[in-house]
Protein backbone atom coordinates (compact mmCIF):
# COMPACT_ATOMS: atom_id res chain seq x y z
CA UNK A 1 0.00 0.00 0.00
CA UNK A 2 1.25 3.04 -0.89
CA UNK A 3 0.91 6.43 0.50
CA UNK A 4 -1.31 9.14 -1.30
CA UNK A 5 0.87 12.23 -2.77
CA UNK A 6 -1.91 14.67 -2.20
CA UNK A 7 -2.02 17.09 -5.59
CA UNK A 8 -1.60 20.71 -5.66
CA UNK A 9 -4.07 23.08 -6.20
CA UNK A 10 -5.11 23.97 -9.58
CA UNK A 11 -6.35 27.21 -8.60
CA UNK A 12 -4.57 29.29 -5.73
CA UNK A 13 -5.54 32.57 -3.34
CA UNK A 14 -3.12 35.17 -3.01
CA UNK A 15 -1.95 34.05 0.28
CA UNK A 16 -1.77 30.36 -0.87
CA UNK A 17 0.00 31.33 -4.26
CA UNK A 18 2.89 34.04 -1.71
CA UNK A 19 3.44 30.57 0.21
CA UNK A 20 3.86 28.31 -2.78
CA UNK A 21 6.37 30.59 -4.74
CA UNK A 22 8.05 31.45 -1.26
CA UNK A 23 7.74 35.45 -1.73
CA UNK A 24 5.63 38.06 0.51
CA UNK A 25 1.99 38.83 -0.38
CA UNK A 26 3.26 42.76 -0.77
CA UNK A 27 5.44 41.37 -3.28
CA UNK A 28 3.24 39.49 -5.51
CA UNK A 29 1.22 42.86 -5.20
CA UNK A 30 3.96 44.90 -6.51
CA UNK A 31 4.41 42.43 -9.39
CA UNK A 32 0.89 42.92 -10.25
CA UNK A 33 1.39 46.95 -10.43
CA UNK A 34 4.29 46.77 -12.78
CA UNK A 35 2.30 44.33 -15.25
CA UNK A 36 4.78 40.91 -14.19
CA UNK A 37 1.64 39.22 -12.82
CA UNK A 38 -1.35 38.91 -15.15
CA UNK A 39 -4.47 39.75 -13.06
CA UNK A 40 -6.20 36.93 -11.24
CA UNK A 41 -9.57 34.65 -12.55
CA UNK A 42 -12.14 36.39 -10.59
CA UNK A 43 -15.05 34.68 -8.81
CA UNK A 44 -17.11 36.84 -6.69
CA UNK A 45 -14.88 39.29 -4.38
CA UNK A 46 -11.82 36.16 -4.45
CA UNK A 47 -8.80 36.35 -6.67
CA UNK A 48 -7.71 32.85 -8.38
CA UNK A 49 -4.70 32.57 -9.52
CA UNK A 50 -3.41 29.25 -11.91
CA UNK A 51 -0.40 27.06 -12.13
CA UNK A 52 0.87 29.71 -14.86
CA UNK A 53 0.94 32.25 -12.44
CA UNK A 54 3.09 30.48 -9.92
CA UNK A 55 5.36 29.22 -13.08
CA UNK A 56 5.64 33.20 -13.83
CA UNK A 57 6.88 33.97 -10.21
CA UNK A 58 9.55 30.90 -10.36
CA UNK A 59 10.76 32.66 -13.60
CA UNK A 60 10.70 36.21 -12.02
CA UNK A 61 12.66 34.65 -9.04
CA UNK A 62 15.30 32.91 -11.22
CA UNK A 63 15.90 36.28 -13.93
CA UNK A 64 16.15 38.24 -10.51
CA UNK A 65 18.74 35.44 -9.38
CA UNK A 66 20.97 36.03 -12.73
CA UNK A 67 21.14 39.73 -12.21
CA UNK A 68 18.24 41.06 -14.77
CA UNK A 69 16.15 44.16 -13.60
CA UNK A 70 12.17 44.59 -12.98
CA UNK A 71 12.22 46.49 -16.10
CA UNK A 72 14.22 44.08 -18.23
CA UNK A 73 11.75 41.02 -17.43
CA UNK A 74 8.35 43.06 -17.96
CA UNK A 75 10.21 43.84 -21.11
CA UNK A 76 11.22 40.07 -22.56
CA UNK A 77 7.66 38.85 -20.90
CA UNK A 78 5.61 41.27 -22.89
CA UNK A 79 7.25 40.62 -26.11
CA UNK A 80 6.85 36.86 -25.78
CA UNK A 81 3.41 37.16 -24.92
CA UNK A 82 2.33 38.69 -27.94
CA UNK A 83 0.60 35.40 -28.95
CA UNK A 84 2.66 32.78 -27.04
CA UNK A 85 1.67 31.27 -23.69
CA UNK A 86 4.40 30.67 -20.45
CA UNK A 87 5.82 27.36 -22.23
CA UNK A 88 7.54 29.94 -24.93
CA UNK A 89 8.33 32.36 -22.06
CA UNK A 90 10.11 29.47 -20.00
CA UNK A 91 11.81 28.08 -22.95
CA UNK A 92 13.60 31.64 -23.65
CA UNK A 93 14.79 32.05 -20.08
CA UNK A 94 17.70 29.84 -21.24
CA UNK A 95 18.53 31.88 -24.19
CA UNK A 96 18.68 35.18 -22.53
CA UNK A 97 20.45 34.72 -19.26
CA UNK A 98 23.82 33.54 -20.17
CA UNK A 99 25.90 35.66 -18.54
CA UNK A 100 27.23 39.03 -20.24
CA UNK A 101 30.13 39.78 -17.78
CA UNK A 102 33.48 38.11 -18.22
CA UNK A 103 34.94 39.60 -15.23
CA UNK A 104 37.28 37.68 -12.95
CA UNK A 105 36.60 37.68 -9.35
CA UNK A 106 39.62 37.93 -6.78
CA UNK A 107 39.29 36.34 -3.22
CA UNK A 108 41.59 37.23 -0.60
CA UNK A 109 41.68 38.26 2.91
CA UNK A 110 40.11 41.02 3.91
CA UNK A 111 43.82 42.18 5.57
CA UNK A 112 44.77 42.03 2.32
CA UNK A 113 42.79 44.37 1.11
CA UNK A 114 42.76 46.65 3.52
CA UNK A 115 46.35 46.78 2.17
CA UNK A 116 45.82 47.75 -0.94
CA UNK A 117 44.10 50.89 0.22
CA UNK A 118 46.49 52.07 3.55
CA UNK A 119 43.90 53.83 5.84
CA UNK A 120 41.42 54.01 3.90
CA UNK A 121 39.26 50.33 3.87
CA UNK A 122 37.29 51.10 7.45
CA UNK A 123 34.11 49.16 8.37
CA UNK A 124 32.36 52.05 6.49
CA UNK A 125 33.75 51.76 3.34
CA UNK A 126 33.37 47.97 3.49
CA UNK A 127 29.86 47.52 4.33
CA UNK A 128 29.19 50.44 1.51
CA UNK A 129 31.28 48.49 -1.07
CA UNK A 130 29.06 45.24 0.22
CA UNK A 131 25.88 47.51 -0.57
CA UNK A 132 26.96 48.12 -4.01
CA UNK A 133 27.72 44.77 -4.50
CA UNK A 134 31.43 44.97 -5.13
CA UNK A 135 32.48 43.20 -2.27
CA UNK A 136 31.12 39.93 -0.56
CA UNK A 137 32.34 38.94 2.48
CA UNK A 138 32.64 35.32 4.28
CA UNK A 139 34.26 35.58 7.78
CA UNK A 140 37.95 37.16 7.27
CA UNK A 141 37.63 36.79 3.31
CA UNK A 142 36.16 39.17 0.84
CA UNK A 143 35.72 38.59 -2.65
CA UNK A 144 36.28 41.72 -5.17
CA UNK A 145 33.45 40.76 -8.05
CA UNK A 146 36.21 41.98 -10.81
CA UNK A 147 39.89 41.65 -10.75
CA UNK A 148 40.68 44.73 -13.46
CA UNK A 149 37.73 46.68 -11.16
CA UNK A 150 39.89 46.35 -8.31
CA UNK A 151 43.42 46.95 -9.76
CA UNK A 152 41.82 50.46 -11.06
CA UNK A 153 40.20 51.03 -7.93
CA UNK A 154 43.82 51.05 -6.55
CA UNK A 155 45.46 53.26 -9.36
CA UNK A 156 43.03 55.55 -8.37
CA UNK A 157 42.81 55.59 -4.83
CA UNK A 158 47.36 55.56 -4.75
CA UNK A 159 46.90 58.50 -7.09
CA UNK A 160 45.53 60.58 -4.46
CA UNK A 161 41.36 59.98 -4.87
CA UNK A 162 40.00 59.19 -1.87
CA UNK A 163 38.46 55.51 -1.43
CA UNK A 164 34.89 56.73 -0.53
CA UNK A 165 34.99 59.05 -3.49
CA UNK A 166 35.40 55.75 -5.79
CA UNK A 167 33.08 54.10 -3.92
CA UNK A 168 30.68 57.20 -4.69
CA UNK A 169 31.45 57.19 -8.40
CA UNK A 170 30.71 53.61 -8.55
CA UNK A 171 27.44 54.27 -7.34
CA UNK A 172 26.53 56.44 -10.20
CA UNK A 173 28.28 54.72 -12.44
CA UNK A 174 26.27 51.20 -11.29
CA UNK A 175 23.30 53.69 -11.73
CA UNK A 176 24.01 55.06 -15.42
CA UNK A 177 24.56 51.43 -16.43
CA UNK A 178 21.27 49.71 -15.11
CA UNK A 179 19.61 52.65 -16.72
CA UNK A 180 21.66 51.80 -19.90
CA UNK A 181 21.19 48.19 -19.97
CA UNK A 182 17.45 48.32 -19.44
CA UNK A 183 17.52 50.48 -22.72
CA UNK A 184 19.26 47.83 -24.39
CA UNK A 185 17.33 45.12 -22.86
CA UNK A 186 14.29 47.10 -24.87
CA UNK A 187 15.47 47.09 -27.81
CA UNK A 188 16.33 43.53 -27.72
CA UNK A 189 13.14 42.46 -26.61
CA UNK A 190 11.26 44.93 -28.71
CA UNK A 191 13.22 43.88 -32.13
CA UNK A 192 14.97 40.87 -31.64
CA UNK A 193 13.72 38.63 -29.23
CA UNK A 194 9.84 39.05 -30.60
CA UNK A 195 10.80 37.90 -34.48
CA UNK A 196 11.65 34.46 -33.27
CA UNK A 197 8.71 31.87 -33.18
CA UNK A 198 8.90 29.52 -30.08
CA UNK A 199 10.73 26.99 -31.82
CA UNK A 200 13.99 28.67 -33.00
CA UNK A 201 15.00 28.55 -29.50
CA UNK A 202 18.86 28.21 -30.88
CA UNK A 203 18.52 30.61 -33.59
CA UNK A 204 18.02 33.01 -30.85
CA UNK A 205 20.68 31.75 -28.65
CA UNK A 206 23.16 32.67 -31.33
CA UNK A 207 21.87 35.83 -32.65
CA UNK A 208 22.25 37.00 -28.58
CA UNK A 209 25.83 35.71 -28.24
CA UNK A 210 26.49 37.88 -31.72
CA UNK A 211 24.61 40.79 -30.37
CA UNK A 212 26.58 40.66 -26.97
CA UNK A 213 30.35 42.29 -27.92
CA UNK A 214 28.68 44.80 -29.90
CA UNK A 215 26.87 46.43 -27.19
CA UNK A 216 29.97 45.85 -25.26
CA UNK A 217 31.78 48.03 -27.55
CA UNK A 218 29.44 50.58 -27.92
CA UNK A 219 29.90 51.16 -24.04
CA UNK A 220 33.10 51.15 -23.84
CA UNK A 221 33.36 53.55 -27.03
CA UNK A 222 31.28 55.76 -26.03
CA UNK A 223 32.74 55.92 -22.47
CA UNK A 224 35.92 56.31 -24.36
CA UNK A 225 35.18 58.85 -26.48
CA UNK A 226 33.08 60.74 -23.48
CA UNK A 227 36.63 60.91 -21.70
CA UNK A 228 38.02 62.56 -24.61
CA UNK A 229 35.73 65.39 -24.67
CA UNK A 230 36.08 65.51 -21.03
CA UNK A 231 39.36 65.87 -20.23
CA UNK A 232 40.13 68.00 -23.25
CA UNK A 233 38.04 70.71 -21.92
CA UNK A 234 39.19 70.01 -18.33
CA UNK A 235 42.96 70.64 -19.31
CA UNK A 236 41.44 74.15 -21.39
CA UNK A 237 40.28 75.42 -18.79
CA UNK A 238 43.36 74.31 -16.28
CA UNK A 239 45.95 76.07 -18.85
CA UNK A 240 43.30 79.37 -19.03
CA UNK A 241 42.91 79.75 -15.38
CA UNK A 242 46.98 79.45 -15.22
CA UNK A 243 47.31 82.42 -18.11
CA UNK A 244 44.84 84.52 -16.53
CA UNK A 245 46.58 84.11 -13.15
CA UNK A 246 49.94 85.13 -14.67
CA UNK A 247 48.39 88.55 -16.36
Amino acid sequence: MTDDVPEPPAEYRLGELAEAAGVPVRTLRYYQERKLLPPPRRVGRIGLYSAEHLARLRMIANLLERGHTLEGIRELLAAWEEGRGIAAVLGVEKAVTAPWSTETPVTMPLAELAALFPGELDPGAVERAVELGILRVDGDRVTHWSRRQLDASVALVRAGVPLAEVLEVSRDLQRAMDDLAARFVGLITRHVVGTFAADGLDALEETLAELRPGAQVSVEAGFARSMDRQVRTAIEKVLADLAESRE
